[in-house]
């Protein structure tokens, strides 16, 4: 099923207190054709409410959308590990984010990395990074239970998923610095309490 609109057309007055302070594309075709989509979002988010120093002030947004769902490409696992990190924990999260007076849980992943190359010195390298799945209007949180998902929708006429992927940050000093596990978690559910109903109300396919 394609996109009920483009991601580019994601509506930026709508993200408040987010401000989109960049958007970048990806220029490299085989990064492209690795991606397996060309439905997609890069951007850098500012969170206006955060303090100035804070550690979640920033956020790079990265959401991808597939309407032959053939496989599941793409997971922070494999990307970061084949470019020169090293995964240091992975755990599962669950966001409880209200729809209009409706809570719903909401599976994540949270994972943290760290660079392995020479210069690497410990904890001020290690940064997290969160992700989820929506598959045909439901959530999972890792390849494995999106697969699943997928499977169990074979005999379907349509079927679709999307990986909404997110990383906090600021710059100090001309270094980044990161956020706590904890100051992650309550950042995300900020972040997917406004973004999510967007992207089912305008974005992802409906029935």
């Amino acid at each position: 099923m394609p996109l009920r609109k483009s991601l580019e057309l994601l509506d930026e007055k709508a993200l408040a207190p987010y401000k989109v302070a960049s958007k970048t594309e990806i220029s490299n075709q085989e990064v492209i054709e690795s991606l397996g989509t060309q439905d997609y979002i890069q951007w850098l988010l500012e969170d206006t409410e955060a303090a100035v120093d804070s550690t979640v002030r920033q956020c790079l947004l990265f959401i991808t959308y597939y309407d032959l769902p053939d496989r599941v490409p793409h997971v922070p696992e494999e990307c970061h590990t084949g470019v020169g990190h090293q995964r240091l924990a992975s755990d599962s999260v669950t966001f409880e984010i209200n729809k209009d007076g409706i809570v719903e849980k909401i599976p994540a992943t949270y994972l943290v990395f760290a660079s392995t190359s020479s210069s690497y010195w410990g904890m001020d390298t290690k940064f997290p990074i969160l992700y989820l799945f929506n598959v045909n209007e439901s959530y999972a949180n890792n390849r494995e239970s999106a697969r699943f998902a997928l499977n169990k929708n074979i005999f379907s006429k349509h079927s679709y998923f999307s990986k909404v992927e997110w990383k906090f940050f600021n710059i100090r000093f001309g270094k980044p610095v990161y956020p706590t596990k904890e100051e992650a978690i309550t950042a995300s559910k900020k972040l997917l309490s406004i973004i999510l109903p967007i992207l089912e109300k305008e974005h992802w396919p409906a029935g």
